[in-house]
């Protein structure tokens, strides 16, 4: 009896942290389970799954952290949403000492959006970016290179249109529509918000030639045959299957995608000829010449700011957002890690052939605005640019200037 008491008094006092990750295959599950053994009994790692929907975890998370719940000891963060933790006090930064682990050798955009007001609030984990994906045989029907230094979105459309495809992207009321216009306004060489650090006071900038450019490419798409019939509700999985369709020609979405259509041809899904006829480009241009920003996703962790075992928790983010950690999260869950150093290692090589592709991609990403206002940001950009066949490049980069600010400043209802 002595013994067995002994034996559970030790597991009891042995720190448990409970990790809310967003929804994957396991893999983030095994890297709990990978570095609760590597911690040698100092800390263990229990993993709580958050909803799919981007905006719903967010929700989840804030309630807890507003009632400053001392069970969230690491959370997996989307990078928009960091700011406004942080700014919320909802977060732990990283100290001075700890921070050069969670940012060298790290994508340098991944770090600038785990940082608010100079302190770093979150660990990169992984970084994402979008990418141009192809049908080979379309694009060889419509005479073009999606590769070439200078195609722009305006060849993409007219290249579809020719070869009778679709151009398959993410046109629902949600973030992923958020993701497309950030990212053509970016590459038009704009901002969505010039000043973020003035908060509700921030100035929106759609009304410019940037804006008006994002507005004119939307309403192009959107309005021709090139456009998936169900654009106005797609996200990322049903643009897939668009792209996988009778008339899929053109695709702009998340790395992901490739190991996914490799297990639906395996599987039978799709068709097996299908893998073998996708090639894969730099997102778009949207001015012939100047080279695109796509956008950067991926997941940051964060440490709860009321958690009771910080020290083991930020042992625990050391641990997780690893090179080898990241490497094997990469090969198990297909999304690209947040150190550059990962894409050179042969088996990720091997499994992304696009690998330097994605890389390059990241270290040309541009983030979306990094506010504690952001998802008021987005979801007044979203109302007024949805759906994507109203886009009017006359009226709605205005109407978007003169709306979101006053939903910054409680003038507006979204």
């Amino acid at each position: 009896m002595a013994g067995g008491l002994t034996a559970c008094g030790s597991e009891s006092g042995t720190p448990s942290l409970t990790w809310y990750t967003n929804p994957d295959n396991g893999g983030q599950a095994k890297l709990a389970a990978a570095c609760t053994q590597a911690a040698n009994g100092k800390y263990r790692i229990k993993t709580s799954v958050l909803p799919n929907d981007a905006t719903q975890q967010r929700e989840q998370l804030v309630r807890r952290l507003a009632a400053k719940d001392s069970g969230l000891d690491l959370m997996s963060l989307d990078p928009v949403f960091i700011a406004e933790a942080a700014n919320a006090g909802f977060l732990r930064p990283f100290t001075s000492a700890e921070e050069a682990q969670f940012t060298q050798g790290v994508f340098p955009a991944s770090v600038e959006n785990a940082r608010w007001e100079g302190k770093l609030f979150a660990a990169p984990f992984w970084a994402n970016t979008q990418l141009l994906w192809y049908r080979k045989s379309a694009a060889k029907r419509a005479g073009v290179d999606p590769t070439a230094a200078d195609f722009t979105w305006d060849k993409l459309i007219d290249a579809a249109l020719r070869s009778n495809t679709t151009v398959a992207v993410t046109g629902n009321k949600y973030e992923g529509y958020m993701v497309w216009i950030s990212a053509l306004m970016a590459s038009a060489g704009g901002r969505i918000i010039t000043n973020p650090e003035r908060g509700s006071d921030a100035t929106v900038d759609f009304d410019s030639p940037a804006g008006r450019a994002t507005a004119t490419i939307i309403s192009k798409l959107a309005r021709s045959r090139a456009a998936s019939p169900t654009l106005s509700t797609e996200i990322e999985d049903p643009a897939r299957n668009t792209f996988n369709a009778a008339r899929g020609g053109f695709m702009i979405n998340w790395p992901y995608i490739y190991a996914a259509d490799l297990a639906d041809a395996e599987a039978g899904v799709i068709d097996k000829s299908i893998p073998a006829d996708i090639g894969w480009a730099r997102y778009p241009q949207v001015t012939a010449g100047q080279p695109s920003k796509p956008p950067l996703g991926g997941i940051s962790l964060g440490i709860g700011a009321y958690g009771k075992h910080e020290n083991e928790a930020v042992e625990a983010a050391r641990c997780i957002t690893s090179e080898p950690n990241m490497k094997a999260y990469m090969l198990a869950e297909g999304n690209p890690a947040a150190r550059p150093a990962v894409f050179d290692d042969p088996e990720i090589v091997k499994q992304f052939p696009m690998a330097t592709l994605i890389r390059d991609s990241i270290n040309a990403a541009a983030p979306r605005p990094i506010t504690p206002y952001y998802p008021d940001v987005s979801s007044g950009v979203q109302s007024k640019w949805h759906p994507p066949a109203s886009v009017n490049p006359n009226t709605t980069p205005k109407e978007t200037d003169d709306f979101i600010p006053k939903v910054l400043r409680d003038q507006r209802l979204l």
